[in-house]
């Protein structure tokens, strides 16, 4: 993922035919020392979603077994990359008979398919320290692209030497577009469960190469 991709404003079509020299492109110092490989921190992330209930309430809920890595490359931003597996079974909204039926066939089917999963194709700078990052979503045994708007928190070296890098941001889907299907009628109108579902991303990476 291009995570701090700038717009290349060359047009190839008017360049002379004779060779001509060319000034090598600044590369800003800051962003080039991000280079490298990150691992993401469960413990300090978070992959949360909200999902509209009974229509009127909102019911939010959050996965708390994941793993990713980001490959950032400063100099080279269409080089990066980004991974995460999302362990369904984790799934917490705060009650277990919710989380047991979200786990079941019904939802997510979490014996069967039980990760998750994101794969970044590239990026897009939308201005500062924002970004959009897309990618391939898999949820059971579906794959569809999702776009993740995300901004960039900065970076820090923690208590323990580690350097830390921070992004956060959300995304919404139609969960029926993976399959997830499951609803049931009002009495006084409308469904139990909304089709659109907003994503939330809070990460933290350390570098590990």
């Amino acid at each position: 993922m291009g995570l701090f991709g700038r717009k290349n404003s060359t047009d190839t079509t008017l360049a002379p035919a004779a060779p001509t020299a060319t000034a090598p492109v600044a590369v800003d110092p800051a962003l080039a020392a991000l280079s490298g490989t990150y691992t993401v921190d469960p413990a300090h992330s978070s992959i949360g979603f909200s999902v509209r209930h009974a229509m009127v309430t909102n019911v939010r809920g959050s996965f708390s077994e994941h793993e990713g890595t980001l490959t950032l490359d400063g100099a080279n931003p269409a080089a990066s990359a980004a991974s995460l597996d999302v362990k369904i079974a984790s799934v917490d909204t705060g009650i277990a008979d919710r989380d047991a039926h979200l786990r079941s066939g019904d939802f997510f089917d979490a014996e069967q398919f039980p990760l998750m999963t994101f794969r970044s194709t590239g990026a897009e700078q939308l201005g500062g320290d924002k970004y959009r990052i897309t990618g391939d979503l898999t949820i059971k045994d579906v794959t569809r692209p999702l776009a993740i708007d995300l901004e960039f928190n900065g970076t820090a070296t923690d208590p323990y030497g580690n350097q830390r890098v921070g992004f956060e941001g959300g995304a919404e889907i139609l969960r029926s577009d993976w399959g997830l299907t499951w609803n049931a009628a009002l009495e006084t109108g409308g469904v139990m469960v909304s089709d659109k579902v907003k994503l939330t991303f809070d990460i933290s990476a350390i570098k590990s190469a």
